[in-house]
């Protein structure tokens, strides 16, 4: 009787104790993908920053300080983005 007792409290426990391990790999890979479109985001932003840079540079009416700083503004607008998708 005792065994028996003993045995359905180890069972439980093992059910218990494994119940958080069975929910962590969804929530791992959740994570993962937010992660992996914040980097995808970030990869186009860098891109769009140096076609509007080089925008910029094409006209005349602007100077390199200007063509750099429209650059910085669309990537911190990009990183923005980003960070709002991972959080």
């Amino acid at each position: 009787m005792i065994a028996k007792n003993l045995l359905t409290a180890l069972a439980t426990l093992v059910i218990v104790g494994g119940a958080p391990w069975l929910a962590m790999p969804s929530y791992a890979t959740e994570q993962a993908d937010e992660r992996q479109e914040s980097r995808d985001t970030k990869q186009e932003g860098r891109d769009a920053a140096r076609e509007t840079k080089e925008e910029c540079k094409e006209g005349d009416e602007s100077s390199r300080a200007e063509c750099r700083q429209d650059k910085r503004d669309t990537k911190q607008d990009t990183r923005d983005t980003a960070r709002d998708i991972k959080y």
